[in-house]
């Protein structure tokens, strides 16, 4: 097995007992890269000659004796809406084609404490508004288990290049399904944290109340470990919770004796594949058989979470990108007439179709008139979605729902139809717009077959949980397939 293939707890031990450098771990995966990525083209920036020169320093840290992280050397992936400093920071779009940061977001901050080594910035929908990474400026990810279809999105090339192999881990951002939507498409396993639990300070925002950044791997001890890193309060985000976080890793346990799993019926209803729910429901009573007790529950809003979702979001993002007007930084129009029109031009020439198409359905809902009848109706609706969960986590301890609809479907098979391209998100928003932990893992990953994913929902801050049923059931039927390139 090459390194590239190896999950990041593997190699981690490998680093620790020195049976690999991470120099030899770095350039396996670039080698990689250079097989593979003008398939998959998960990537919009590679930054290998930094990612060599962190994989030496950190050899030598090892060999001096130094007492490192366990990602300490670990190639890991970044989406290209996370601030990196020094490395350009697009968010696929053309507005900030050019843009190189001059700070690093938290995440980021804490990453490089624990020594890991940053492969590149991973494609992405513009703005991580889209759900098959075809909205990027910059190129369309492909699926590595099929390269006709999407990989997902907004989070298509972190998904796309843990599957390929093209990065041990990613960290992506989940607004309404981000992260486990492209994480069920391409067979890894992703995980939305709680809100507030990781920092958002240096994610480019699209929908400030919704966004969460989260770690995508291999497998479940994989993602772990990364949040684990990730979490924890910070001073520059305002929405950050104060608390302690344990060590989720050290915490995984796959004895799930007498865990309470909720089945809700409106996630199996009208519009999931019968193959998905198969999939799904043979999940559960696997975890069933190791001593967990399922039982039906209801969530009445969940049929509403759609149209609320997309009225929230868009009235945020309207009101976050109203900085992109070719004055402060970013692109400007080369041609205009008076300042006016400057604002006109660069707008229309610096969005895509679909960031476009959400900041004006954000600002008509936002508009005098019209923000009663529709901004006002989803918060009320959001708030009892939130009640909803609320009540059903005092009779259960995680809900179990397909991620997706769907296996992943072709590329430009979506493309003139937005209202169907946003119901593949019908499974996920609710869990962004209450707040909540969830977690997508391949539960149909077999060869000839297009993944699928077990979506695990918990209460806030109940990741641990999470985790722990998830490993249960990896631990069970096996969890990352190799895709064949």
């Amino acid at each position: 097995m090459a390194l590239y293939e190896k999950s990041a707890s593997q190699l981690s031990a490998m680093l620790k007992n020195k049976e690999i450098s991470s120099v030899e771990l770095t350039k396996s995966v670039f080698e990689r890269i250079s097989q593979v990525e003008d398939k998959v083209e998960a990537y919009i920036t590679l930054d290998e000659e930094n990612a060599l020169a962190k994989a030496a320093e950190v050899d030598k840290k090892r060999a001096e004796g130094a007492e490192l992280s366990p990602l300490a050397g670990i190639p890991i992936g970044i989406k290209d809406n996370i601030s990196t400093k020094g490395l350009r920071t697009t968010c696929a779009s053309r507005m900030l084609e050019n843009y190189v940061p001059p700070f690093d977001a938290s995440v980021m901050t804490k990453l490089r404490a624990h020594d890991i080594v940053v492969t590149g910035k991973l494609n992405m929908d513009e703005f991580a508004m889209g759900s098959s990474t075809e909205n990027s400026y910059f190129k369309k990810t492909k699926n590595p288990f099929d390269l006709t279809r999407i990989p997902g999105g907004s989070s298509g090339g972190s998904a796309a290049a843990v599957a390929a192999c093209e990065a041990v881990m990613t960290l992506g951002s989940d607004t309404g399904g981000s992260i486990r939507q492209p994480a069920s498409y391409c067979g890894v396993v992703g995980l939305k944290p709680t809100y507030g639990a990781v920092s958002r300070y240096g994610l480019v925002a699209f929908a400030s109340s919704l966004d969460q950044i989260g770690p995508l791997g291999k497998t479940v001890e994989d993602v772990a470990m990364l949040q684990t890193a990730i979490c924890g309060h910070d001073k520059m985000d305002a929405t950050s919770a104060y608390r302690e976080y344990p060590d989720l890793a050290a915490l995984l346990n796959s004895d799930v004796k007498g865990l309470r799993i909720g089945i809700p019926d409106e996630y199996f209803g009208e519009g999931i594949e019968d193959g998905v729910k198969a999939a799904v429901i043979e999940a559960v009573k696997e975890l069933e058989k190791q001593g967990a007790v399922v039982k039906h529950i209801s969530l009445p809003s969940t049929d509403y979470a759609l149209s609320s979702y997309y009225i929230i979001s868009s009235a945020e993002a309207s009101s976050n990108l109203a900085r992109f007007d070719g004055v402060k930084y970013g692109f400007r129009a080369e041609e205009y007439d008076g300042l006016v029109d400057m604002y006109e031009k660069t707008r229309s020439q610096g969005f895509g179709d679909e960031v476009k198409r959400r900041i004006m359905l954000g600002t008509f809902v936002l508009s005098s008139g019209f923000y009663d009848a529709y901004y006002k109706k989803a918060k009320l609706l959001q708030r009892r979605i939130s009640a909803e969960f609320a009540e059903a986590f005092r009779e259960v301890d995680v809900i179990a729902a397909p991620t997706v609809p769907t296996p992943a479907f072709k590329i430009g098979e979506n493309t003139d139809d937005p209202l169907k391209m946003y119901a593949t998100d019908v499974c996920t928003v609710t869990v962004n717009i209450a707040g909540l932990p969830a977690i997508s893992v391949p539960c149909m990953n077999k060869a000839g077959e297009l993944p699928v994913g077990l979506q695990l929902i918990g209460d806030k801050f109940a990741e641990d949980k999470l985790l722990g049923a998830a490993y249960a059931y990896e631990k069970a039927v096996g969890g990352f397939r190799l895709p064949n390139l």
